[in-house]
């Protein structure tokens, strides 16, 4: 680690890890054979999630500063406490478990600039397994629609931001896996500079702490949050469009093919997608308002040391 400038180059690498006591030493060396190379003061800040073995030990004895939950909070939380005691300027996020290569740390740093957040982005996935591949990339378009922004990898936990942007959605990122999808998109919908570069991410070793079923339905949830707090009419426009045309489309079948009366049933349904149309107006507004009161107030995030 080098003295602390006055440079705006400077680097906190996080490193979230529950249990890794097999390769967190290994990750950290290498990390620090990668930055030495640099030229820029850069720490390693590694968040023990309330491990049992001796994931501590290892990241401290190998360079890390540590710092631990008492008991395991989640894959999020880790982040967000090192985003909180992160005192560089530019924060580069990796997992802990072998997945993603330090040696790709140069390639995000480089776009970190001009663009306010990169990411890793996974091509063709890598190694990830078909059901999560195929999942990815139902979120990337999904993502994609709500951002209007071509999203290429929306579950990356591979990143590098700037630090003033990473702490203004402090409060947004969620304690569990699906902290990247939530960064992505406040970034993007907050209008941010967002760019991908591609890495290798390889299988991990052991069990994944993601269950596809559990997980992957926060993800599409947090995607709808994000969604309605940034943009609600991407998501009331189409149910009310839907419900219209339906109720419309029933009437009509009715009327011409059974030579039935129109029926409650449709005018039901037309009512209530004007009533979901004016719900997401409303909800446009009360969003549009929040964020130019937050673009007011925001100010620029000093640590500790007055940085």
């Amino acid at each position: 680690m080098q003295q602390q400038g006055d440079s705006k180059e400077s680097v906190s690498i996080i490193v979230p890890v529950y249990g890794e006591s097999g390769m967190i030493d290994s990750i950290v060396a290498r990390i620090r054979a990668t930055m030495d190379g640099l030229g820029v003061w850069y720490e390693i800040i590694v968040v023990n999630d309330g491990s049992h073995d001796e994931t501590q030990e290892k990241a401290e004895s190998a360079g890390a500063r540590v710092i631990s939950h008492p008991y395991n909070i989640g894959n999020g939380a880790a982040v967000k406490t090192g985003i909180r005691h992160a005192r560089g300027s530019v924060l580069v996020m990796l997992d802990g478990d072998g997945q993603h290569a330090p040696e790709d740390i140069p390639k995000l740093l480089e776009k970190v600039g001009p663009y306010d957040m990169v990411v890793g982005e996974r091509k063709g996935m890598s190694q990830s397994p078909l059901h999560r591949t195929m999942a990815n990339t139902f979120y990337n378009w999904f993502a994609s629609y709500m951002c209007r922004r071509k999203i290429n990898d929306l579950t990356s936990g591979f990143r590098a931001i700037k630090r003033q942007i990473a702490r203004r959605f402090l409060y947004l990122l969620p304690n569990g896996f699906s902290y990247p999808t939530t960064l992505t998109m406040a970034a993007v919908r907050s209008g941010y500079s967002l760019t991908y570069v591609p890495i290798q991410m390889l299988r991990r070793t052991g069990k994944s702490k993601i269950r596809i079923f559990r997980d992957g339905v926060r993800f599409f949830l947090i995607i709808l949050k994000i969604a309605t707090l940034f943009s609600p009419m991407r998501v009331f426009l189409p149910v009310s469009c839907m419900m219209f045309l339906t109720g419309f489309i029933y009437g009509l079948f009715k009327i011409i093919m059974l030579d039935a009366r129109y029926g409650p049933t449709s005018a039901m349904l037309m009512t209530i997608s004007v009533v979901v149309f004016m719900v997401g107006l409303v909800s446009e507004q009360i969003a549009q308002l929040r964020f130019d009161r937050s673009e007011q107030v925001d100010e620029p995030f000093e640590d500790r040391d007055g940085r």
